[in-house]
């Protein structure tokens, strides 16, 4: 019985103690300035994905990188492996798609027409 005694106040002490600890307050002092803008913001749209990539060799013997996006309106066209990219943009699916710099693409798959910089326009395959 002595042996119970001490583990018994042990186990007293930690239930008390475990019962004293109070959750602290949190206080926002520096709330958010941009909160009811951010609130009443409208939502926004993402650009459309790569549906699909490809490295296009031209009757010019260049060669193109196109990335065409997922709404069949736009592509990104870059004339090195790692340039920059020119956006090109048709009004409706299955129009040409032109852009700055007189870039512009018509197709897609296989076979596509493309002007690079205000070039002739020629046909290049994958």
């Amino acid at each position: 019985m002595n042996r119970l005694a001490p583990l018994s106040v042990v186990a007293a002490l930690l239930a008390l103690a475990a019962c004293n600890k109070s959750q602290p307050e949190v206080v926002d002092t520096n709330p958010d300035p941009m909160a009811s803008q951010i609130a009443n913001a409208a939502p926004v749209e993402l650009p459309p994905a790569v549906t699909d990539s490809g490295i296009y060799r031209c009757k010019d013997n260049s060669v193109v990188y196109i990335d065409f996006l997922g709404d069949k309106t736009q592509a990104n066209v870059r004339t090195k492996k790692d340039g920059p990219a020119t956006h090109v943009k048709a009004a409706e699916a299955g129009k040409p798609m032109t852009g700055d710099n007189g870039f512009s693409v018509n197709g897609s798959g296989k076979t596509v027409q493309v002007a690079v910089n205000g070039g002739a326009v020629q046909s290049c395959t994958r």
